[in-house]
């Protein structure tokens, strides 16, 4: 069973300073996850986790990363201002964009971001838009085809499909752009991958650890390439259903170590740093919406209608995404209703839950639908004029902090134009 990070009596205290719906983040959670990521990988001396900004785009949550020894992967202009603005500089900083347009090439060059090249076409374009081809480059591969990981020790299987990914070069652009790059002036070079989402295996990174391991001896010994890391990006998944299995990162890391020692240290590559772009797992159980239940409805099923909509947390209406719900108060109580939990949108898809078993909600019982730390707000969006909530962070010490208020109908209407 999901536990919530707060108490019914904390939540009631907040919502009383805060009114629903609004996400909550567990900086305790945050912390001792980041601590035990870098734990993991200590074995690796140069090891860096660079957060997922999309996943959690907040200043609050971004500097608590920085306090704990990371730095920000982004994919936008926006993203690379966010970072700037909190005081991530050069090398803290990894941009891995795709169709990129110039003026984001432009700023991740001013700001001396390490710059993860999608596509071969986007050497050329790199170096007509800044004029050079910095030192420090990287390419993301995409192997093409499925990948596929049988059943884990946890039972679950991995499959994706790269081939049908926009992202990437493939494995003969990859050599001849690392060649080109050479003549063009780069004399350090990353390799990027990533080939499955949201994973609940301990066998997901270090399968993906080999497959980069090899190529980068390969691209070594055919390019004469100075490989300096290798990005294991992202993947790494977290259990939104309460029987599901969390990865161990303590074994994701033995597991990437061994094929560390078995494939780049006997080829003389026992110097390549590690990093990982983790977003989801960094922050994903450490927050969560809290919404209200303020309607009732009896018609060919039960519904229980939130102050929350979509608008607030989109997965569960574009993925069917299965986010667990905690009817505060009544956590021992039996799940004996049926309920769809839905929002307020135009948009029959606008349901948090769909004929899932709770206990009863009275109107005026807070739920805490979880997992919403990471592509929670930041996927927001504002159909049918929905302002998008605040943001609370409960600090390590019980205390809470407003780290972005909500919106009001003058943000709504302040781009609008009235003639």
């Amino acid at each position: 069973m999901k536990k919530p990070f707060v108490t019914k009596r904390q939540l009631e205290e907040i919502a009383a300073q805060y009114p629903t719906p609004f996400h909550l983040y567990d900086e305790k959670g945050i912390r001792e996850n980041a601590r035990r990521l870098k734990a993991a990988f200590a074995w690796n001396p140069d090891y860096k986790e660079y957060f997922a900004v999309k996943a959690t785009p907040n200043p609050a949550i971004l500097k608590i990363l920085r306090e704990e020894g990371c730095g920000v992967d982004c994919s936008s202009l926006t993203e690379l201002m966010l970072s700037d603005q909190c005081g991530f500089t050069g090398g803290e900083i990894m941009f891995s964009s795709n169709e990129t347009p110039a003026e984001e090439f432009e700023l991740a060059a001013k700001l001396g971001a390490t710059i993860n090249l999608d596509d071969f076409t986007h050497i050329d374009f790199l170096q007509q838009t800044i004029g050079y081809i910095p030192e420090t480059i990287s390419c993301r591969f995409n192997p093409g085809g499925v990948f596929q990981l049988g059943a884990s020790k946890e039972g679950f299987q991995v499959m994706d499909t790269p081939g049908d990914s926009k992202y990437g070069f493939t494995r003969e652009q990859l050599f001849e752009g690392f060649k080109k790059l050479k003549t063009m002036g780069a004399k350090r070079f990353g390799i990027h991958a990533f080939l499955a989402s949201n994973t609940l295996s301990n066998d997901y990174y270090p399968a993906l650890a080999a497959i980069l391991f090899k190529l980068a001896v390969e691209l070594r010994d055919e390019t004469g390439a100075d490989v300096k890391f290798i990005n294991l990006s992202g993947g790494v998944g977290i259990p939104y259903r309460p029987d599901q299995p969390a990865n161990d990162i303590a074994v994701i890391g033995e597991g990437v170590r061994r094929a560390y020692e078995e494939i780049l240290v006997p080829a003389g590559m026992g110097d390549v740093s590690l990093c990982t772009e983790l977003g989801r797992f960094m922050l994903g159980p450490y927050g969560c919406l809290v919404t209200r239940a303020i309607h009732e409805k009896h018609t060919y099923k039960e519904y229980i209608g939130v102050d929350a909509c979509a608008a607030n947390l989109m997965r569960p209406a574009i993925y069917g995404a299965y986010h667990h719900i905690t009817v505060m108060g009544k956590e021992d109580a039996p799940c004996d209703h049926k309920y769809d939990v839905v929002g307020s949108l135009c948009e029959n898809c606008d349901k948090f839950a769909v004929d899932r078993m709770l206990p009863k909600i009275d109107r005026g019982d807070l739920l805490v639908i979880h997992d919403t730390g990471a592509h929670g707000f930041s996927m927001g969006y504002n159909y049918n004029g929905k302002l998008r909530s605040a943001e609370v962070l409960l600090r390590e010490d019980g205390s809470t902090k407003l780290i972005r208020r909500a919106e009001t109908p003058e943000d709504y209407f302040s781009t609008m134009i009235f003639d």
